[in-house]
């Protein structure tokens, strides 16, 4: 069986136990996790297993596999706790729905251009576009835009569409249903404020870049 991913059933939890499903050189996998893996431009948390700094976290199918450092000690069926770092977690959850907010206004409101990429970290979101002109142009609208979403405190739903395979979206009622395997706030006043900035990284290309406030 798959690791029991414990970050969707309550993204605010910060620490489980969990048995070590398996244990090869300094990659193991778990029976239960709270320790997110990178996928879809979110960074993955950072926090230990049983004492041990997680170096990496890679998905590989439906199982998560977490490299420690070479001279761990953990051993196959050893119960472990595994805690993550709370505070670049929450950071990282506002970062991404405000990233998830920005590219669903301009999908909505400016053509629904090509996303090409997006990246979702402690200091910073972005979102790429392929874009004829200055992204900036849509700023005005999009800071008006969030900034009553964020002050409406919309509740956000998040759930499977497809428990099997493991498909996921995210929903505010009356705004959009989103597929998104990420982690996510209960709702939209947990954000704060944001700043927009624009960057031209090659042409016909523009990114959106997302800063808290704080």
């Amino acid at each position: 069986m798959p690791v029991e991913k414990l970050f969707w059933k309550d993204p605010y939890l910060t620490k489980c136990t969990g048995l070590i499903m398996s244990v090869d050189g300094d990659r193991i996998t778990l029976s239960h996790t709270v320790a997110y893996a990178f996928e879809g431009g979110q960074q993955s948390d950072i926090g230990t297993i049983g004492g041990f700094e997680i170096l990496q976290a890679e998905r590989d199918g439906f199982e998560i596999f977490y490299t420690l450092p070479q001279n761990h000690t953990l051993c196959l069926g050893d119960n472990v706790e595994v805690c993550i770092d709370w505070e670049k977690r929450y950071r990282i959850m506002k970062l991404h729905f405000a990233a998830e907010l920005v590219l669903e206004l301009v999908y909505q409101n400016f053509g629904h251009p090509e996303k090409i990429g997006a990246n979702i970290t402690y200091d910073k979101a972005r979102v790429d576009f392929m874009w004829d002109g200055n992204i900036s142009s849509t700023f005005e609208f999009l800071n008006d835009e969030l900034a009553k979403m964020i002050t409406a405190d919309h509740k956000i739903i998040c759930d499977f569409d497809d428990v099997k395979n493991e498909h996921r979206f995210w929903r505010i009622d009356g705004f959009a249903q989103v597929p998104c395997g990420g982690t996510h706030i209960r709702s939209t006043k947990e954000i704060g404020g944001l700043t927009l900035k624009r960057v031209n990284p090659g042409k016909g290309k523009e990114r959106i870049e997302i800063y808290l406030a704080d």
